[in-house]
């Protein structure tokens, strides 16, 4: 397919893991389960994730871009439900990740920062994601699913932290952020992609790393087309945000540089994913769930898109963690639709393990709440969420109750890098102010009273700087971290 029949939205043609203790009671429960229990589709689908990456509220069709081409993004938002106020649990990678596979805050479970100075894990961490969290894809497992996840991890370059030694049955991928490359640190490996946990290449050519992984989830659907699957496919691009990387079908190709370029590519592959679906015969039995990690992040020139939404990724402003996200599941989702409440991340978690017959672990806390009403439903349920909280690292800095966002004041509020001056209290009504320009804080003072008591109580089951919470977990630890070269076994 060339990149000018795909902006015109032209058809084309186109081992087993290592599971956590928690999680391998579930899987010896349900094996016999998911053999004699009801038949997967309308009721228990294939789900197919995609997670871009640093790609902001603006910057498709669907969600007022006028820069982009996005036919295939913009046609799922009119065959399914397009998501208005869904939040990440951080406005940087790792943490975001975190709580999108586990269901919890970043905070929650001991990744909200690596252990050197930094807002993400970087290649040889000592930390990740601990064996003993119930994994999204072990949700899938506990059904009999088949599971795979392409592309960015991001949650440790260890072999405990892995995918496939939480839940997934394959991997295809780089485990860190693209831009972590052999010459940026002294001692770090040269890039490495993985296939399973052996390194494949390194470096790979990152200009085709979209185009690569977009022909696995071809061949992993297509192999995958008469049993139940899990497709986590966390996509490289838009990518860091000092560079983008699109493939030579697509680069030069977009009115907005190597940022929209990949942008558009990103279209394409989606488009790949849903055609195949199509063709498989597979659209009444598969959700198909598109977002992003954090919002589009400050490039000099500006060139990722927030708009209408305030600030940058990598804050806690609205920009920074509100995400777009469509979900498609033909016959189930009405089409043409929109869902004003709010979600999370953290939601996909309980609300899959529900949808599909699993049981959640009851001996830990999970923050995620069951959206399925606000997913199937017919537009009249109300969030499952009382409050939302925004950490930057282990720094509590607002708090979201339905319309109203309260930035709390803060002596030395936290960037991903670096501090900044003092900040006042501010409160914006995110729903008609969502650019958070107004403040309306002397105006409702009982508001704010209630926003600051639920942020004491975050504060103490959560943490905030110098305090632990009542209620967190340790991450993954790895004493003697090494490299990820090519050719080492697993």
């Amino acid at each position: 397919m060339t990149a000018d029949s795909h902006h015109r939205g032209t058809e084309t043609q186109r081992r087993s893991p290592r599971t956590s203790p928690v999680s391998r009671l579930f899987l010896l429960f349900s094996a016999t389960l998911c053999l004699c229990g009801e038949a997967f589709g309308r009721d228990r689908p294939n789900v197919v994730l995609i997670l871009c990456d640093n790609l902001g509220y603006g910057d498709i069709g669907c969600y007022g871009s006028k820069l982009h081409r996005t036919p295939a993004l913009d046609k799922m938002a009119a065959e399914g439900r397009k998501f208005t106020h869904f939040y990440s649990a951080s406005g940087v990678c790792s943490p975001s990740r975190a709580a999108l596979m586990t269901g919890c805050y970043p905070l929650r479970i001991g990744l909200h920062h690596n252990d050197i100075d930094g807002a993400v894990l970087r290649p040889l961490d000592h930390l990740g994601i601990s064996a003993d969290e119930f994994t999204l894809a072990e949700v899938f497992k506990a059904q009999g699913y088949a599971t795979k996840a392409i592309g960015k991890w991001h949650l440790g370059d260890q072999p405990p932290f892995l995918p496939t030694r939480h839940g997934f049955d394959d991997y295809f991928g780089i485990p860190y952020s693209e831009d972590m490359t052999a010459d940026k640190v002294p001692g770090w490996p040269e890039l490495p992609l993985l296939r399973g946990e052996r390194v494949v290449e390194a470096p790979p050519d990152r200009d085709l790393l979209t185009q690569r992984y977009t022909q696995e989830a071809v061949e992993f659907i297509t192999a995958h087309r008469e049993k139940p699957f899990f497709l986590y496919f966390p996509e490289a691009t838009p990518g860091s945000e000092k560079q983008s990387f699109a493939s030579p079908a697509f680069k030069g190709k977009s009115k907005n540089g190597l940022f929209g370029d990949a942008v558009e590519e990103l279209d394409w592959s989606a488009d790949q994913i849903l055609q195949t679906l199509q063709k498989l015969g597979l659209d009444e039995r598969t959700l198909v769930i598109w977002t992003s990690d954090n919002g589009a992040v400050l490039r000099n020139p500006p060139q990722g898109s927030n708009a209408p939404l305030g600030g940058w990724g990598y804050s806690t402003n609205e920009g920074g963690q509100r995400m777009p996200c469509l979900m498609r599941w033909t016959g189930r989702i009405a089409p043409g639709t929109e869902c004003a409440e709010l979600a999370t991340m953290m939601d996909l978690l309980p609300t899959l393990a529900k949808l599909i017959g699993t049981e959640l672990p009851s001996d830990r806390t999970i923050d995620g709440r069951d959206i399925g009403s606000l997913m199937l439903g017919d537009g009249t349920a109300r969030s499952p969420h009382e409050f939302f909280y925004f950490y930057q690292r282990d720094q509590l800095q607002a708090v979201r109750s339905g319309r109203w966002k309260l930035h709390l004041a803060l002596e030395k509020p936290l960037r991903a890098k670096q501090g900044t001056k003092p900040r006042a209290a501010a409160l914006y009504d995110v729903v008609a102010d969502p650019s958070e320009t107004t403040d309306r804080i002397a105006e409702h003072p009982d508001v704010v009273a209630r926003l600051e008591a639920a942020a004491a109580r975050a504060r103490d089951d959560l943490g905030d700087q110098g305090r632990t919470g009542r209620n967190v977990r340790k991450p993954g630890f790895v004493e003697s971290p090494t490299p990820r070269v090519l050719g080492a076994s697993r």
